[in-house]
């Protein structure tokens, strides 16, 4: 029975002439209840910006880092090489070209031990001493965390006399940019679930304040997009809002930020500011849209 109405109703709904003044007044419409439901929260508007804010501010300043940081990360990465000194007699081209083909290998580059030592004699003034330096490959890696696997590659291979690199700076790298990763996944996933919990509660008071309302559209056959929609927007309203606010304090960090790029002569990553400013509108409205809708499902039976 029920899927025969369904049919009806969209056979009528085809033959209907679309009139898209009588469409703009239905969004109008929609528009103002939102806007009256948001009147109608009154004080608890600002708990409920204010503490989206703070949660956005928080993921908005760790983001932040985390970009500054792995800047920081590619550049001492870029320092960071895995020296191979050979054993006399070695063919340097046949390792050269073996440590070529292991994964992760970026870039190989051969100094040859007169190369070397023409160059400490000049730096040492040195002379008529024999040659004590071996030949020597650079090796750089694409990340500072496949260093220690490629480490282990080379090490067994004949002709291998010895291998070095800042072991200690690569791990604690990786350890600072484990920890600020992890951090940021912790902060949207504690931003999430408080952001819905309270606009569920907001959404839940709306429902209950225009209960007898509701139920005269739905006698009277109103969609339920209809009914929806208002209380999304003003879920979205919130997100938008909120993450405006969390906008304000990063132009200090990115202030901040950009000095200490400047101090350690590493520039700063471009568009950092935009592509996070985008992200926390993104994530605010999203948020917020996403916890209006969770409510209505529980709430509100349409």
């Amino acid at each position: 029975m029920d899927n025969s109405r369904q049919n009806i109703k969209k056979t009528v709904k085809k033959h209907i002439p679309k009139d898209w003044l009588c469409e703009l007044r239905i969004a109008y419409r929609i528009v103002m209840e939102a806007v009256n439901d948001v009147r109608r929260t009154g004080i608890v508007n600002l708990i409920i910006i204010t503490t989206m804010a703070a949660i956005l501010t928080i993921f908005g300043v760790l983001f932040r880092f985390t970009l500054s940081l792995s800047t920081f990360t590619h550049e001492l990465g870029n320092v960071l090489e895995i020296s191979v000194y050979l054993k006399q007699g070695t063919d340097n081209g046949i390792i050269k070209d073996r440590i070529k083909e292991i994964k992760h290998v970026e870039r190989v580059h051969l100094i040859t031990k007169e190369t070397s030592w023409n160059s400490l004699k000049q730096e040492l003034g040195l002379h008529d001493i024999t040659n004590p330096l071996p030949d020597t490959i650079r090796v750089k890696v694409d990340k500072p965390d496949n260093i220690e696997g490629v480490y282990n590659q080379i090490k067994p291979m004949a002709g291998v006399e010895e291998l070095g690199y800042a072991k200690e700076l690569a791990k604690k790298m990786q350890v600072l940019t484990n920890v600020v990763n992890t951090s940021m996944i912790f902060v949207i996933i504690i931003s999430a679930a408080l952001t819905i919990t309270i606009i569920n509660n907001t959404i839940q008071l709306v429902i209950q304040s225009r209960k007898d309302e509701i139920e005269i559209m739905r006698l009277m056959g109103v969609s339920n997009w209809y009914i929806k929609t208002p209380l999304v927007i003003q879920g979205a309203f919130y997100g938008f809002v909120s993450s405006v606010i969390a906008v304000l304090p990063l132009n200090g960090v990115q202030g901040l930020l950009q000095n200490v790029h400047k101090f350690f002569l590493i520039p700063s990553p471009a568009y950092a500011q935009d592509v996070v400013i985008t992200t926390l509108l993104l994530i605010g409205i999203a948020f917020g849209a996403s916890g209006s809708l969770l409510s209505i499902k529980k709430h509100l039976q349409v």
